[in-house]
Formats: structure tokens, sequence, C-alpha cells
């Protein structure tokens, strides 16, 4: 049976509040799919910091700093957990010895490859379940969404 996204919202869109309509909604959809996990130890930053280690490759404590936006202080803890549970290593950076790189492990690469796979899953499954109208009518709004973002 699929479902019909149109027919769960009002017909009328309230335009006085649309900003707000559009934050909760990314909002909500972003915090569940980020609930969409491999079980584990590992919380949602450090798995989005090793998400962006096995999609970016090595990268300083500055560079992931600045990429999260949260101090170096707390992206060293973030970095610490990692290392320490064997999903990252530290390396000398070949062009300026004084820095030190991150990168992600074999393991932190197969546990990356394994949470963006679960996540899609997911997403696919949901998406799937909608009708090709609906589908339509999202895939517009994401063009539109990124339209916003990129701006």
């Amino acid at each position: 049976m699929e479902k019909h996204a149109t027919e769960q919202q009002p017909a009328k869109v309230d335009e006085t509040d649309l900003g707000g309509q559009v934050r909760s909604a990314v909002g909500r959809l972003y915090r569940r799919f980020r609930s969409e996990r491999p079980e584990g130890g590992l919380g949602d930053v450090a798995l989005e910091v090793l998400t962006y280690l096995h999609k970016y490759g090595p990268q300083t404590l500055t560079e992931l700093s600045e990429q999260g936006r949260v101090s170096p202080a707390s992206m060293s803890q973030t970095v610490n957990r990692l290392t320490s549970a064997g999903y990252a290593v530290r390396t000398r950076d070949p062009d300026d010895g004084r820095k030190v790189l991150f990168s992600a492990t074999t393991e932190g690469d197969e546990l990356a490859s394994a949470t963006r796979a679960q996540r899609n899953a997911w997403l696919d499954e949901q998406l799937r379940a909608l009708s090709a109208e609906d589908r339509t009518v999202i895939a517009r709004a994401a063009a539109l969404l990124s339209s916003i973002a990129n701006s």
C-alpha cells in the first residue's frame, strides 16, 4: 500500500510560516536519518567525522574542527575516541611535519560505508512507499532545497 504524502498535508500552504515548516521538516528528517546506523558505541558526531574522513581523506584537526563547526578541543576528544577505537589513525603531514593528519582506517572505512548503506536503504524504503506523484514532488522539492542551500 502506497503512502500519499499529499493526503497527510493540509491542502493550502500557510506561507506565513513556510520557513518554520521547512526548518521543522528538514530538522526532523535529519535527526531520523542520523538515527539509522549500525549498532555500536560511536555517537553521531564521531560517525560524522569518520564519514567525512572516509569521503575526503586525511584532514588536520583544524580542518575537522572548521568543518564540524566545533572547537579544536572538542574535535580532539572526538578524534581521540575514533583513534582509540581503531577507526582512525594519526600520521605526520608529509608536506609539513609539524602537522598531524587524521585518516580513517580500514575498519573506519567499513563502518562509514555500512552507516551510509543503512541510512540510504532506510530512506530509499520510505521513498518507495510513496506514490509516483509524491516522489515527483519530493524530487522537485529536493532540487529547490539544494538551490536554497547553495545560495
